[in-house]
């Protein structure tokens, strides 16, 4: 009997999906708990180890579902869980991304794998090492990679990012420095100029204050822009192609 753990922050749920899955006789509660922290500390301390894990995405606590996942598996490599949740916002989608899990694992809507009996099989698959996601989940997980690619402040380090949202505020490189706690200008200039390369900024003008002003552009409209030498400005489209640009 494959024993689980459950992890869900719903007090009127979470009693059900136990009391349901236990009452299947194929799998075996161990233990539930309402956050991700609260998992962590269940699998690093506990004696009574779950074959797999039953996870909501959104959870109470600092930690959603995937971020836990992911400290747990750093402990327990490759623990098989299924999460399953009704939140469609990109932050969890974005998570799921950034995660990197590849294998021993399900995403699923709540709503299209409701009942214990199509949840079980699930968990089965997923100790088995075996990967699944659900259709409207990888749809949506898709758009959210495909958003980000062509979002420009992806191409920019943390550092570079809250330069150029200031830069971007009409601040001076004296204010920025002094607004993020540097002595010397310099430093934001040096930085700047970073952000001109990774925006191919450098390459259509050499006019600093040009570069300056569209970066601005490009931190408010978030698209990746492109300049040529005669100031005609193109984006790129859905399909690949870059597009002359009519920003009126």
């Amino acid at each position: 009997m494959l024993a689980v753990l459950v992890v869900e922050d719903s007090e009127r749920l979470q009693p059900a999906l136990v009391a349901g899955l236990n009452a299947t006789q194929k799998v075996t509660v161990v233990h539930a708990v309402a956050s991700g922290e609260t998992a962590l500390d269940y699998c690093v301390n506990t004696e009574n180890m779950p074959d797999a894990i039953l996870m909501d995405v959104a959870l109470a606590g600092e930690l959603n579902g995937i971020e836990a996942a992911v400290a747990i598996r750093r402990v327990l490599p490759r623990l098989p869980i299924v999460f399953y949740s009704i939140q469609d916002d990109d932050t969890y989608f974005r998570s799921f991304l950034n995660s990197g899990i590849l294998s021993h694992y399900a995403y699923v809507r709540k709503s299209n794998y409701l009942l214990p009996e199509m949840i079980v099989p699930l968990l089965n698959d997923a100790v088995r090492g075996l990967s699944f996601i659900d259709p409207e989940i990888e749809t949506r997980v898709r758009d959210v990679r495909q958003r980000d690619q062509n979002d420009p402040m992806n191409l920019l380090e943390p550092n570079e990012q809250m330069v150029a949202r200031l830069l971007a505020s009409g601040l001076t490189n004296e204010q920025i420095a002094s607004r993020l706690g540097f002595q010397d200008k310099r430093t934001i200039s040096r930085t700047n100029g970073q952000i001109y390369a990774a925006w191919n900024l450098v390459d259509t003008t050499t006019d600093e204050k040009v570069a300056r002003t569209r970066a601005a552009i490009i931190v408010h409209t978030r698209q990746i822009i492109r300049w040529d030498e005669q100031g005609q400005a193109y984006i790129l489209a859905p399909h690949g192609a870059w597009v002359e640009w009519d920003c009126v």
